[in-house]
This record gives C-alpha cells, structure tokens and sequence, in this order.
C-alpha cells in the first residue's frame, strides 16, 4: 500500500489535500502520472495546509449560496450549440469544459470543470445529464440540451 497526498478530486477516493492509502499499481500508474496525488512525505503537512486553503477558496463559500446554486442548475436546462453530422451524431465530444462554458453564457453561475461529471461521453445531440458536485455533501444533477449547429 502507497500513502498518497491527492492534489485533485477522485470519485470515490477523496478530495485535495486528503491522505489516502492506495493499492502501489493504482498510485504508481494512475494517480501519480495523471497529476491527481504526490506522495506522502513528513514534510508534506505544510503541502497538504496549502491544498486544503486553495480548495475552500474555490468551494462556494456557503452552503445556501451551493443550495442557491443547485436549484437554479436543476431548474434551467443548459444548451449546447455543436458541429454535427447526419443522424445527429457529434464531430468529437462534448467535454466538461464545455459544460461549464455553457452554465456561464446562461447566467447560471460558474462552475469549475472538475466538478462535472459525465455518465458516459455525450457523442450525439438531445438531452443528456450531468452531475455537479458543488461541495463535498451536495450534488446537482444538470440536464444538457445538444444541438446541431445549422
């Protein structure tokens, strides 16, 4: 087992600045390549200190504003303008950052893109959904209105 530091928010693992053990093979060719965790060291406390402030400055500074936040992305569908081809089907796929432009050009909010989630990669146009973790016990869910561009 390796003692992890995370920089970055994994799903179902923690969030930045938490310590976590972690099977060698998944710390060693995942976690630590992609940027998402450094390895525990003693002096690390004062690294962990420094993730932990950055991170409650880009939470939502209360939990009525999250709330606040939540009902307005729940209540107003977002839409995505796109290049498709026939049938509907996308040139590519719409990513997380695109999902974020799109809340902030509808006068929404912003959101960080490594907050969103996709279930699974939104290749045609239609409704999808996506869900939106505004702080560690509240989760949006967004629906995500895909279309063609003429």
């Amino acid at each position: 087992m390796s003692k992890l530091i995370l920089t970055h928010e994994v799903t179902g693992l923690g969030a930045p600045g938490d310590v976590v053990d972690v099977k060698n093979g998944f710390a060693r060719n995942y976690l630590i390549p992609q940027g998402w965790a450094v390895v525990w060291t003693r002096g690390g406390e004062k690294q962990i200190e420094q993730i932990k402030a950055a991170r409650s400055a880009r939470e939502h500074a209360t939990i009525e504003e999250a709330q606040d936040l939540k009902a307005k992305l729940q209540a107003t569908p977002v839409t995505l303008t796109v290049t498709a081809g026939d049938g509907g089907r996308l040139f590519g796929s719409v990513k997380t950052s695109d999902i974020a432009d799109a809340v902030s050009a509808a006068g929404l909010g912003t959101l960080d893109k490594r907050k969103i989630e996709l279930g699974a990669p939104i290749k045609s146009t239609g409704e999808h959904e996506a869900t939106v973790r505004l702080r560690d016990d509240l989760v949006a869910t967004i629906t995500i209105t895909v279309v063609a561009k003429k």
